[in-house]
C-alpha cells in the first residue's frame, strides 16, 4: 500500500478519532491505532505547537558524553546516509534509549524549520511527550517502522514522514534510534530499508569496537600481569629479535624497554652458552629448567634458571618465536631452601637455662649476631651448638635468607668439595646434567653452618679458606667464579689448637674461622639448669605419650644432678624419654625411676661392698660395659641409652679398651 497516496483518508480518520473518539481500525494500521490510543491516554494536545521537554545545554552535554561511544560510531554512517538524501530535504537524527535527540544532520534551512517542530538536539520525541511518531513507537516495540503524514498524533507533523530503526548493543538492548525525517510526499518504502541497513551496519561496528575494546582490556590486563609477576618474561620472534620484555626482566638486566626491544636475543647472553641457546631458538625446541647466563647492560653476568617455550603460529602453521621465562638462580635456591626446610627455627628464647655460663654464652652470641664476622662454636656433643647457630642467624640481618646446614664429618671425604662448592656437568662420573649448586651457593645472602668442621679433609680446607678470603666459589670441574655473600658459623667438639699441632687442621684456616669464639658450656657445669630441663622434657614427653605424671620428688632431682652427663642435654633428653615411658600413670617420679646406668646402683653397690674408692672415669667405663651387656652387645642402642653419639661411644670404648666380644 502506498501510504502517502492514502494520507487524506488517514487524516480524516485521525480527525474522527480526535473529535469523536471513533477509531476505524480497518483502515488504520494496528500499530498506529494502538499508538493513537496511548497518546490520548497521555492527554497529549494534538493541536499543540509547544514542546516543553527539552534538555538544558549542560544536561545535553552530559548526555552526549554518556553516549559518546554511540555518537562516535554512528556519526560516519549518518554522514554516509545523508550524502544519499541531501538533495531531498531529509533530516537524519540519532536519539538515545530515552528518546532525547543527541545529533542530527541536514541542510541549514531544513534544520531551522524542524527546530521549531521540536525535532532537533535536546528535544524528547518519546510517544508520551509528542504522541505517535516513528522513534517513539520504536522505543516501545523495538521494531523498525515508517510513520507517514496523518499517522502522526500531532497535527503539526501531518506533512512529515519518518523512518526509524533501533540500534542495539551486544546483549540486544536498545542503545538508541536512527531515523530519517522529511516531507511525506517524498517518502519511499526503500527509505526505511536504508535506515535499517545503516542501523545494522552501526550495530556490527559497535560489536566490533566492543570486541576490540575487550581485546585491548585483555591485552592491558595481560600486560599488567606480566609487569607485576616476579619472574622474567622475554618474547623473541622467529628471527631471534626481542619483541617484548617485562619489568622484572628489565630490572634484573638493567635495560630500559626502548633500548632492548628489537635487539637480537644473543646480545643479552653471556658468551658461555650463547651458541647453544641461539641454536635451540632456531630449532624451536622446548627447554625446561635450563641454566642461562644473561649479560646485563653493565656487562655483569646473571645466572638464571629458564624455561623456553615455542609459540605456535595460527592454525599450527609453523612457529612465530619463543617465550623465555626465568628467575635468578639464587632466588630459586632461596625458594628451594624454604621448601626443603633450609631455615632456622630456633631463637635465643628457645635456649633454656639460668646458669651464669649459659647466660654468658647467649649474651656473647647475641652480640656476635649483630656483626658479620665468622663465628666458631666450641663445645662437647649435645651442648646445643646448632641451636646457638640458628639463634644467631635469626638475630642477624640475614634472618630472611637461607640457613644451610652441613655436617662435615658425615660426608665421605671425596664428596665434601662438591657438597660445599657444587660441580659442573661432567665433573665426575654420576654428575647431574647441568651441574649442581653447592651449599655456599644455596646459602647466598644467608648463613652456612659447618658442623664438625674439625673433621673436614685438608684439601677441602684449602678451598674453604679461599672462599672465606675471596667471597667467591668455583664449582668442581668448572672455571666460572661465582660471587657469594654468606656468613659462616663453624662448630666443633675438638680442640682445634691441638688438631693444628697434629697437622689435622690448617693453621691459616683456624685463624680465619677463629674470629669470634663462643663456648657452649657442658651440662655438668650447669647444675642449676638440670632441674629446668627435667621439667621441660617431662612436660614434653607426657604430652607426646598422653601420660599424666603427678609430680617430681626431690630425690629424683638430686639423683639427676649428681650424674656428670657426658652426653649433655641430648643425653638428659633421652633419659627423660625413657623415664616417662617406663613410669606408671598418675605416679610421682622419685629416685627409683632413674635408670640404673645413671645412678650407678649396681656398680656403686659392688664397690661399696668391696670398700673400694674409684674415679669418675672408672664409673663411666663400668656404666658403658653394663649398658652394652644389658642390651645384648648392641653398641648403637647402648649409645642412644647413654645419650652420646655412636662415634663418641666407639671413642670411649677405645679409650677404656672395652671389647664387646
Amino acid at each position: 500500500m502506498q501510504l502517502q497516496d492514502n494520507n487524506e483518508d488517514i487524516v480524516k480518520r485521525w480527525e474522527k478519532f480526535i473529535n469523536k473518539n471513533i477509531l476505524d481500525t480497518k483502515k488504520i494500521r494496528h500499530i498506529i491505532a494502538e499508538s493513537w490510543k496511548r497518546s490520548k491516554k497521555h492527554k497529549i494536545n494534538p493541536f499543540s505547537d509547544e514542546f516543553s521537554v527539552k534538555l538544558e545545554k549542560n544536561e545535553l552535554f552530559k548526555r552526549c558524553k554518556q553516549f559518546a561511544s554511540l555518537l562516535n560510531t554512528t556519526k560516519p554512517f549518518m554522514e554516509s546516509l545523508y550524502k544519499i538524501v541531501k538533495d531531498t530535504e531529509f533530516l537524519i537524527r540519532l536519539t538515545d534509549r530515552e528518546g532525547y535527540v543527541l545529533d542530527h544532520i541536514g541542510n541549514e534551512s531544513l534544520i531551522n524549520i524542524y527546530s521549531f517542530c521540536g525535532l532537533c538536539e535536546g528535544y524528547s520525541v518519546k510517544e508520551e511527550i509528542i504522541g505517535t511518531n516513528a522513534i517513539g513507537i520504536v522505543l516501545i516495540t523495538g521494531e523498525p517502522i515508517q510513520v507517514v503524514g496523518g499517522e502522526h498524533y500531532l497535527k503539526k507533523y501531518h506533512n512529515l514522514t519518518s523512518s526509524a530503526c533501533p540500534i542495539r548493543d551486544k546483549n540486544g538492548d536498545i542503545l538508541g534510534v536512527l531515523s530519517m525525517t522529511g516531507n511525506y510526499r517524498l517518502v519511499h518504502p526503500h527509505t526505511l530499508g536504508m535506515v535499517v541497513a545503516a542501523a545494522e551496519a552501526i550495530e556490527k561496528e559497535i560489536k566490533l569496537e566492543e570486541r576490540n575494546k575487550e581485546l585491548e582490556n585483555i591485552s592491558e590486563k595481560f600486560y599488567q600481569i606480566t609487569e607485576s609477576i616476579s619472574e622474567g618474561i622475554i618474547r623473541v620472534d622467529s628471527s631471534g629479535n626481542i619483541v617484548s620484555i617485562n619489568r622484572f626482566a628489565r630490572k634484573l638486566l638493567l635495560f630500559k624497554e626502548k633500548d632492548i626491544i628489537g635487539e637480537h636475543f644473543k646480545n643479552i647472553l653471556s658468551v658461555g652458552n650463547r651458541q647453544d641457546i641461539i641454536k635451540n631458538i632456531k630449532s624451536f625446541r622446548k627447554l625446561e629448567e635450563e641454566e642461562i647466563h644473561f649479560k646485563t647492560r653493565t656487562g655483569k653476568k646473571k645466572t638464571c634458571i629458564a624455561n623456553i617455550t615455542p609459540i605456535k603460529a595460527p592454525n599450527n602453521r609453523g612457529r612465530e618465536g619463543i617465550v623465555i621465562t626465568f628467575r635468578e638462580e639464587k632466588k630459586i635456591h632461596n625458594l628451594v631452601n624454604k621448601i626443603v626446610g633450609a631455615n632456622a627455627k630456633f631463637t635465643f628464647e628457645d635456649i633454656l637455662g639460668e646458669s651464669k655460663s649459659i647466660k654468658s654464652a647467649i649474651k656473647l652470641s647475641s652480640i656476635s649476631a649483630k656483626t658479620n664476622t665468622t663465628i666458631l662454636l666450641q663445645g662437647e656433643s649435645g651442648t646445643g651448638k646448632e641451636m646457638f647457630a640458628q639463634a644467631i642467624h635469626n638475630e642477624s640481618d640475614r634472618k630472611d635468607f637461607p640457613f644451610v646446614f652441613l655436617n662435615c664429618g658425615a660426608i665421605p671425604r671425596e664428596l665434601v668439595s662438591s657438597e660445599l662448592f657444587g660441580y659442573v656437568e661432567g665433573a665426575f662420573t654420576g654428575a647431574k646434567r647441568g651441574g649442581h649448586p653447592g651449599k655456599f651457593e644455596l646459602a647466598d645472602g644467608g648463613t652456612i653452618f659447618l658442623d664438625e668442621i674439625g673433621d673436614m679433609p685438608l684439601d677441602a680446607q684449602v678451598s674453604l679458606l679461599r672462599v672465606l678470603e675471596d667471597r667467591t666459589v668455583v664449582r668442581v670441574g668448572g672455571h666460572d667464579v661465582i660471587p657469594i655473600d654468606v656468613r659462616v658459623i663453624a662448630a666443633t667438639n675438638k680442640d682445634l689448637n691441638k688438631e693444628v699441632e697434629l697437622g689435622n687442621f690448617r693453621s691459616d684456616l683456624f685463624y680465619r674461622i677463629n674470629v669470634m669464639t663462643i663456648n657452649t658450656p657442658p651440662l655438668r657445669n650447669r647444675e642449676e639448669d638440670i632441674k629446668i630441663f627435667v621439667q621441660y622434657f617431662l612436660e614434653k614427653f607426657c604430652k607426646d605419650t598422653e601420660k599424666y605424671i603427678k609430680g617430681i620428688s626431690e630425690s629424683f632431682y638430686k639423683g639427676m644432678v649428681s650424674y656428670s652427663w657426658p652426653g649433655n642435654v641430648r643425653e638428659l633428653q633421652n633419659v627423660m624419654q625413657t623415664v616417662v615411658n617406663m613410669a606408671e600413670q598418675n605416679s610421682i617420679l622419685n629416685y627409683e625411676n632413674i635408670p640404673s646406668h645413671i645412678t650407678g646402683k649396681e656398680i656403686l653397690g659392688e664397690l661399696i661392698h668391696k670398700k673400694e674408692l674409684v674415679s669418675l672415669e672408672e664409673i663411666e667405663k663400668n656404666a658403658i660395659i653394663q649398658t652394652i651387656k644389658e642390651l645384648g652387645g648392641n653398641v648403637a642402642s647402648a649409645a642412644k641409652v647413654l645419650g652420646i653419639g655412636r662415634s663418641t661411644m666407639y671413642r670411649k670404648m677405645k679409650k677404656y679398651n672395652i671389647d664387646i666380644m
